[in-house]
């Protein structure tokens, strides 16, 4: 993976993970001003738009770096970091669909399907893209145990 596209992923994460805890808070934790309200935060629509525009460049920075690192890693069979990285393989793909389902969903049913599969895979997207990043940080600045021979 180049330094491009190790920091297009770490952007889009940052953009699309911190626009959906805001857009989740407000939704979720924040109290509404008036009892009427129809939002629970003035900038709660604000940071919707935000999260679904920058969406599509996480998904983009996903794809770009598949071959060259997630899958090459796979096939070679490399080890390190090898659960939280399918960790991260595994929730792509239903976090992507369920963040789209959201946008076209007119059933309230399956509208909570949808919003519960997307919190729970970008929880799992987040925590593992986290402990990716922080074991490869610090797993290559950790002295290695010298083996006897």
């Amino acid at each position: 993976m180049t330094r491009f596209e190790a920091n297009l992923l770490h952007v889009a994460n940052l953009l699309v993970g911190g626009t959906g805890l805001v857009y989740a808070w407000m939704r979720y934790c924040a109290v509404p001003a008036e009892p009427f309200a129809v939002v629970n935060h003035p900038a709660q629509p604000t940071m919707q738009h935000l999260h679904v525009l920058s969406a599509p460049l996480l998904v983009f920075a996903c794809g770009l770096i598949w071959q060259a690192h997630a899958w090459a890693r796979v096939r070679t069979g490399y080890r390190e970091r090898r659960k939280s990285g399918l960790s991260l393989a595994l929730s792509l793909v239903p976090m992507i669909s369920s963040g789209y389902a959201l946008q076209v969903c007119g059933s309230e049913t399956w509208r909570t399907v949808w919003i519960t599969m997307h919190l729970c895979t970008s929880a799992l997207w987040i925590a593992a893209f986290v402990i990716h990043q922080w074991r490869a940080w610090f797993g290559a600045r950790a002295p290695r145990a010298k083996i006897p021979s």
